[in-house]
């Protein structure tokens, strides 16, 4: 019999609430506030906290923290506004940090 194989998953690594699709990954190759991360287009089971001006590796942000929407455990952040014209590709995606998901179903 064939095993019935679901979405792979992201997961906090708190509390393991799904919170992205594998399939939603746009890149691998980021650098959150703690560890690697990765940029996704969506994300689920989340809330975003209040927008602020951040300065980070690829110039002036506005960003939104983004919390585990079961045990609040701020996971990454919400790219609500880029002010260079190359970086315009992140608004609206979010980066989840490395360390603070999991796998699941992968």
């Amino acid at each position: 019999m064939a095993e019935l194989i679901g979405p792979r998953l992201y997961s906090c690594y708190n509390c393991r609430n799904n919170v992205a699709l594998h399939d939603d990954i746009i890149s691998k190759a980021f650098q959150g506030k703690n560890s690697r991360a990765f940029l996704f287009s969506h994300a689920m089971n989340i809330d975003v906290g209040p927008k602020e001006d951040r300065h980070l590796m690829t110039g002036l942000h506005t960003v939104a923290d983004v919390y585990c929407s079961d045990c609040h455990e701020v996971l990454g952040w919400k790219y609500e506004r880029a002010y260079e014209e190359s970086q315009k590709y992140k608004e609206g995606k979010v980066i989840l940090e490395k360390s603070k998901i999991v796998k699941d179903n992968c």
